[in-house]
């Protein structure tokens, strides 16, 4: 028996995973595959007749509206990602490999579900640039950070600020008390850290019981010193209830300054490095 492929076709389509759309040259929609109530949230029949640029995400609508310009001119368009507003509320990345077709004046694009491939390329670039125990920066992100903000300083001829930060005898506290009370600890100090600073500073954990901090846009030596004797006032307060016998050790900060102390990121690194170990063997 003889099968007519032509009658299979739109069975064929609106079997596909991936959502087909056919539109016109006014952006409206003409025809829709069924895959859109997954993609979308709305039936085909809700979409159809409708402008597809209304439910683009309003901050990608220039840059698609260039892809759309750029498949019409006859340059197909198989690698565009963009944001769509789903019936719902939320937001779906999508993936679109469109074609503009002369003789029918449509253009057909087959758009691809990527949000969760988005979501895991995201988590992926946090983990590489994030201390995985206390969600700081890790070194790498703060030694980047610590560049920009020279170079900041260096065209504007402001200071900052590196503090190099040691908790005392933490090992301590993994020995007596075992490493969940030491990674607890570590994450309390990462979130007091946190509250001494403004959004435009950084903090971060450079690994083991070593953190530390950038401050942005100083205004005097002064300023530095105070910050220093909040962090340790801060660092130093009780541990909660919830801690048990586990007792909030004290810590010793080393202090680089730009451009007094050195005018790169090494350098700056190293002096506030080997201050904090000149305080931390005096104390001891």
């Amino acid at each position: 028996m003889a099968v007519d492929l032509q009658a299979l076709y739109p069975k064929l389509i609106h079997l596909m995973l991936d959502t087909v759309f056919v539109v016109d040259v006014d952006d409206q929609i003409l025809f829709v595959s069924d895959a859109c109530e997954s993609l979308l949230g709305y039936v085909s029949c809700e979409l159809i007749g409708t402008q597809i640029t209304q439910y683009m995400h309003p901050d990608d609508l220039a840059a698609t509206r260039d892809s759309i310009v750029r498949v019409m001119d006859g340059k197909p368009h198989v690698d565009f990602r963009n944001r769509y507003i789903r019936k719902d509320g939320g937001i779906v990345h999508i993936l679109w490999s469109a074609r503009w077709y002369e003789d029918e004046g449509v253009r057909i694009g087959v758009a691809r579900n990527v949000t969760a491939l988005m979501q895991a390329e995201e988590e992926l670039r946090y983990l590489a640039h994030h201390d995985p125990l206390t969600k700081l920066p890790n070194r790498a992100l703060f030694y980047n950070r610590l560049i920009s903000g020279l170079s900041v300083a260096h065209r504007y001829q402001s200071n900052l600020a590196l503090l190099f930060l040691d908790i005392n005898d933490f090992k301590d506290i993994n020995d007596v008390h075992g490493h969940a009370a030491g990674d607890r600890v570590l994450c309390t100090v990462a979130r007091r850290l946190e509250g001494c600073v403004r959004e435009a500073d950084t903090v971060a954990r450079m690994g083991g019981d070593e953190f530390t901090v950038l401050l942005t846009d100083i205004k005097s030596a002064n300023a530095v010193a105070e910050k220093v004797a909040q962090i340790m006032m801060v660092i130093s307060a009780p541990l909660g209830p919830e801690f048990g016998d586990v007792h909030m050790p004290s810590c010793s900060i080393g202090v680089a300054c730009y451009p007094a102390d050195g005018k790169d990121a090494d350098s700056l690194l190293s002096h506030a490095d080997s201050h904090m170990y000149q305080i931390k063997r005096h104390s001891r």
